[in-house]
């Protein structure tokens, strides 16, 4: 069997009803940012938000994935950038689904991002940019990751010997050092709403 052999399965069920059925539209608001820019607090509050509104939705988090769905992957460059790939065709079968996918991950380079785009359509990918900076990522060095790697002891770490490429064109930029968590929130619901997602 070859990859020519294997068909999309259309089934019964549509996106439109899918909709219909849960009162929203379905999308993936990808947050990128460097380690510690607080990716994971802002997707976790703006889902709390969403919950709380009755929108259906899942978080997909870096270090969560790696315990399943991404486990037999390192950190070399080819491994991160398949690690995003997995998640990117998980997060269009989410969207498929439904569901509102709030997706946390470094993401470094442009061309991860427009890979996991690939998988979506393009109204219905919300690219956030958490562009805290580096300087403060590295004080608050939640999980000891910049010490290490200052040290000498993490190699191709974002931000100290890799390279962050910073979006473009992000639908939303937040910097976590200078906007509350509650008024990041605020904004990405608006944004939610003007793009028609949520009403």
């Amino acid at each position: 069997m070859t990859h020519n052999d294997i068909k999309w399965q259309q089934h019964s069920t549509d996106a439109a009803q899918r909709e219909a059925l849960f009162g929203h539209k379905s999308a993936v608001i990808w947050f990128t940012g460097l380690s510690g820019s607080g990716k994971s607090t802002v997707a976790n509050a703006l889902e709390q938000a969403l919950v709380a509104q009755g929108k259906h939705t899942y978080l997909l988090d870096g270090d969560n994935v790696r315990h399943g769905l991404c486990a037999d992957l390192g950190f070399s460059a080819e491994d991160r950038t398949e690690n995003l790939r997995r998640v990117g065709a998980v997060a269009g079968l989410m969207v498929d689904a439904g569901l509102l996918v709030l997706s946390a991950f470094i993401s470094p380079y442009r061309n991860q991002r427009e890979q996991v785009k690939s998988f979506i359509p393009a109204e219905r990918f919300i690219e956030v940019h958490i562009s805290t900076p580096l300087e403060i990522c590295e004080q608050r060095d939640v999980k000891g990751l910049y010490k290490k790697a200052r040290a000498g002891e993490i190699s191709n770490f974002t931000g100290i010997s890799d390279p962050y490429e910073a979006p473009e064109h992000a639908d939303l930029v937040l910097d976590t050092s200078v906007t509350s968590l509650e008024d990041s929130v605020k904004q990405l619901l608006q944004l939610l709403t003007l793009k028609g997602i949520i009403s």
